[in-house]
């Protein structure tokens, strides 16, 4: 069945259920057989039903909202073990209106949480689709101490493991293998895609990857950075009330780069921003820093070194920044790194992650659990079989900085000797102006690319990251921008407010300086 990428009406799944299908779902655990496999449940759900999942860990949430499902499914529900002592807890949906492809999600941060959002949007659009707790329930990681099996299936066996399974059960299923195999994840999820990419290029012929969470040692090691930082500032750390002045600081000095004072960053790694600038003037006292708040700011958007080892780059510059930080990492060591730290790589569960010593963070780094890193630029094997990634990366990050992303792509680049006019054959990499991680932003920003069903502005491949990933790998046309959409007010209800191709990297946005910045005919994509 050829899957129309152009119109939505694929999508819809059909008025009447199939009894046959129904009669084979029902049937299908009885004639599937996975060693030590146990089947928790096989079940039909029609078309129009709105899924909940009330069993999942209150910590998945975020993943687990309910979910009204667009065409009728299979849902399968197991737990594979994936040595004497670790297992993953997966799902397997299969949906009446298949294409014959296959594809697998992701998950995110620390957890184990299967994000049946993510699945939705592929079934919908007739993948057959499986996603997977991590190998570990709720969004922690209490269950990497002592047991290096966890830790290895958070860092690709999970993953692995529930892709292998899930095509065999979509073979049993439907009577013949799949077609093509697909990848969506972002943040942990982007790492993941990436692992599979690195060092098991058989599993996919087309990822996509966003946000990654690769460098994961010394991502875990920046993001403990800030709240000693932020704690050890005291009244040098920026009230609330001054982070407007820092945003509006950053644009006053940057905005303009890109020939467009639009509130929006396209080349941030352009951005020089000097908080000194706004250090209060002799006599004056507000809407301005002190010089232990500058210093503080410059701090926030700092490059991260370990006895003068580099680590981590610095988070970029970018309105809004400053208080996420504040938001996300200063009431407490974020749970990220604190339950890495503790549970993975030091197994102690007392240890102190409130200020990690040079020492520590070079112990982790050196102690790579599970492989994890993710941070080879050889993926030379992914490439001759063919297959195809589209990695993408907001530029409002504040989960990871986005700085890393243009990293990795120059350490490809180096390692595998290859200049862009040659990666993109078959890597190709774009830099989401006003988004932050994964989703959201500030007011303007064109983060509707269609990585995930919430954030579908379009089906067509020039606005969609998966669907313009079906088209390169089935087609042979590969997306030279994506079409971002920025909704007034972020809601499509209000209506389309301005669209903007994203470039390619290296290439970067700059307007043309005639028309509305809100044209994306005036915006050229230039080196």
């Amino acid at each position: 069945m050829r899957f129309n990428l152009f119109t939505a009406a694929t999508i819809v799944a059909s008025t009447h259920v199939s009894a046959q299908f129904q009669k084979r779902c029902n049937s299908l655990a009885s004639r599937l057989f996975i060693p030590n496999t146990i089947f928790s449940r096989t079940t039909f759900v029609a078309a129009g039903t709105t899924l909940t999942f009330p069993d999942v860990d209150k910590t998945c949430e975020l993943f687990s909202r309910p979910q009204l499902i667009s065409a009728d499914i299979c849902r399968v529900m197991l737990t594979v073990p994936t040595s004497n002592r670790s297992r993953t807890v997966m799902e397997v949906w299969l949906p009446s209106n298949w294409t014959g492809r296959f594809l697998a999600t992701g998950n995110g941060g620390i957890g184990g949480c299967i994000q049946f959002n993510d699945m939705n949007y592929a079934a919908s659009l007739g993948f057959a689709t499986t996603g997977s707790d991590n190998g570990h329930t709720g969004m922690n990681g209490i269950r990497f101490l002592h047991n290096p099996d966890v830790v290895d299936d958070f860092a690709y066996r999970a993953l692995l493991t529930s892709a292998q399974v899930g095509k065999q059960i979509t073979w049993k299923f439907f009577g013949r293998p799949h077609s093509k195999s697909y990848y969506l994840g972002c943040s942990t999820g982007g790492r993941q895609g990436w692992k599979m990419a690195q060092d098991f290029p058989d599993e996919f012929d087309g990822i996509v990857a966003g946000a990654p969470a690769f460098a994961w040692t010394g991502l875990m090691s920046w993001g403990a950075m800030f709240f000693p930082l932020i704690k050890n500032a005291g009244a040098d750390f920026p009230p609330e009330h001054l982070w407007p002045i820092v945003d509006a600081g950053i644009l006053a000095q940057c905005d303009g780069l890109d020939g467009a004072v639009d509130g929006i960053l396209e080349e941030p790694s352009r951005c020089h921003f000097n908080p000194d600038a706004l250090i209060c003037a002799p006599g004056h006292t507000s809407s301005c820093l002190t010089r232990g708040q500058a210093d503080t700011v410059r701090a926030v958007f700092s490059p991260l070194f370990a006895r003068r080892c580099f680590m981590y780059p610095a988070l970029q510059f970018g309105p809004k920044l400053l208080g996420k930080v504040f938001q996300n990492y200063g009431g407490a060591q974020f749970l990220y790194p604190d339950h890495w730290f503790r549970f993975a790589v030091f197994n102690d569960p007392a240890f102190n992650t409130t200020m990690l010593a040079p020492d520590e963070i070079l112990f982790a780094q050196k102690l790579n659990p599970g492989g994890i890193n993710t941070f080879s630029g050889d993926v030379s094997k992914f490439r001759n079989r063919g297959s195809k990634i589209l990695h993408y990366h907001g530029q409002v990050d504040a989960l990871i900085s986005s700085l890393n992303s243009n990293r990795y792509y120059e350490l490809v680049s180096k390692t595998m000797k290859m200049q862009p006019a040659a990666l993109d054959d078959f890597y190709r990499f774009f830099r989401i102006s006003g988004m932050d991680h994964c989703a959201g932003g500030p007011v303007y920003s064109l983060l509707f690319i269609g990585n995930a069903g919430e954030n579908v502005a379009s089906l067509d491949p020039n606005q969609n990251v998966l669907t313009a990933m079906v088209r390169w790998v089935e087609q042979g046309v590969a997306p030279d921008t994506i079409m971002g959409t920025a909704y007034v007010n972020q809601t499509k209800e209000s209506g389309v407010d301005f669209q903007r191709a994203h470039c390619r990297y290296p290439f970067h946005n700059v307007f043309s300086g005639e028309g509305s910045f809100k044209d994306p005919e005036n915006w050229n994509c230039v080196l």
